[in-house]
């Protein structure tokens, strides 16, 4: 192919949003799975503000079952398996990356930009901030573009038409707040209760069918009520030790309660060094995103560093233990949901990358992480009558 696809032309006119109209609204938020839950309040807000608003989201295919169910249409009328979109596009811009200008890139891109464009969105909101999702929001062919005044990657703001001052420390409040910039630009000024306490509120997929597989692994391993330990993080410095996690295992088994390990890929190994540490108190476990969203309504409890599945589970209401190292959790911890949040003073907030454990998370112990788990379960429902721990 030795042209440029008709489909990524930018000789369009851009669609053009009319005032006291529910406008057609693209979300862009490509990854990754923390983040995307962290956006999902406030794309509910803009729904609550336009109930019959067309929405699409732009999202990397890998998170795409955050928001749609496998096997479900990606467009057409909401349901239960795709509860708060009417479109969904994905891209899988990593892999696109690896050969940018062959044929098997180049025409599935072109395919989702197709979809995009011929969607004639009027307003894009970049809840990304950073180039390639700015960019993206541009080639969309919205009219409007907002986006934070100071993003993630400061060229972002390049590429908005409307750019906003977002408000609050933790970073959903930060994307609520860019959504009422939008709702009140758009609404003239109207802005209603969409931001009261009682609407921070996400919309996952409920499918019935990724429950049943979950029931027959959880029955086989004669569980109905379990925890959830996530070892796993984005990078070694987030990341609690795996031999702490197996005693945290057998602290709750000794309060009556067994534990599921989930994984994700990359991480069998660390996985099972935490089910060797817990002396069979806990069992390995590998979800795909539908299933561990099945797995977390089901449990009692999560324990977890600053990772994608503490989000979800947060997002769903289910209490969690959360491990935090060089992330502030003020930011980025559990948000609006039961929790105890465990981080050193000796921690120091980084978001560079680094494989090196963090010093001040090596000094939390495995006994104050089951201390907060008893915490949090004697406060759930039903919780005053399960056992003590013991020792």
């Amino acid at each position: 192919m030795s042209s440029v696809p008709k489909e990524f032309s930018q000789s369009d006119p851009p669609a053009i949003w009319t005032p006291g109209k529910s406008p057609r609204l693209l979300i862009v938020r490509l990854s990754a799975m923390g983040d995307v839950i962290h956006t999902l309040s406030a794309v509910h807000a803009l729904r609550r503000a336009w109930p019959q608003a067309h929405i699409g989201w732009l999202i990397e295919e890998r998170w795409a079952e955050l928001l749609c169910s496998p096997g479900a249409a990606r467009r057409g009328p909401r349901s239960a398996l795709r509860p708060l979109v009417d479109e969904v596009h994905s891209v899988g811009l990593k892999a696109w990356g690896k050969s940018l200008f062959s044929i098997a890139t180049l025409q599935p891109a072109a395919t989702v930009w197709n979809d995009v464009r011929s969607a004639r969105y009027q307003v894009a909101v970049d809840l990304q901030g950073a180039i390639r999702s700015a960019v993206l929001a541009r080639w969309s062919g919205a009219g409007v573009i907002y986006g934070a005044a100071q993003p993630r990657e400061a060229p972002a703001s390049l590429w908005y038409t409307r750019k906003i001052i977002t408000q609050g420390t933790h970073v959903i409040e930060q994307n609520l707040s860019l959504a009422r910039a939008v709702i009140e630009n758009l609404s003239g000024g109207r802005f209603g209760k969409h931001f009261s306490a009682s609407a921070v509120a996400v919309d996952l997929p409920r499918d019935p069918q990724a429950g049943v597989p979950i029931e027959q692994r959880l029955a086989a391993l004669k569980l109905s009520e379990f925890a959830i330990l996530n070892p796993g993080a984005g990078w070694g410095a987030k990341r609690w030790p795996a031999e702490r996690y197996g005693a945290v295992a057998c602290g709750l088994a000794r309060r009556g309660l067994r534990s599921i390990i989930n994984y994700g890929p990359g991480e069998e190994s660390l996985a099972r060094e935490v089910e060797g540490a817990s002396g069979g108190s806990a069992a390995m476990m590998r979800c795909s995103i539908t299933e561990l969203i099945a797995l977390t309504r089901r449990a009692r409890l999560l324990v977890a560093g600053d990772t994608g599945p503490l989000h979800l589970a947060a997002a769903l209401g289910i209490p969690v233990v959360a491990i935090y190292g060089p992330t502030d959790p003020a930011r980025n911890g559990p948000f609006a949901t039961h929790s105890v949040v465990l981080r050193s003073s000796e921690s120091l907030t980084s978001h560079a990358r680094r494989d090196a454990a963090d010093y001040g998370m090596l000094g939390i112990g495995s006994e104050a992480v089951v201390a907060a788990a008893e915490k949090l379960l004697l406060a759930a429902p039903g919780g005053s009558r399960a056992p003590q721990l013991k020792g």
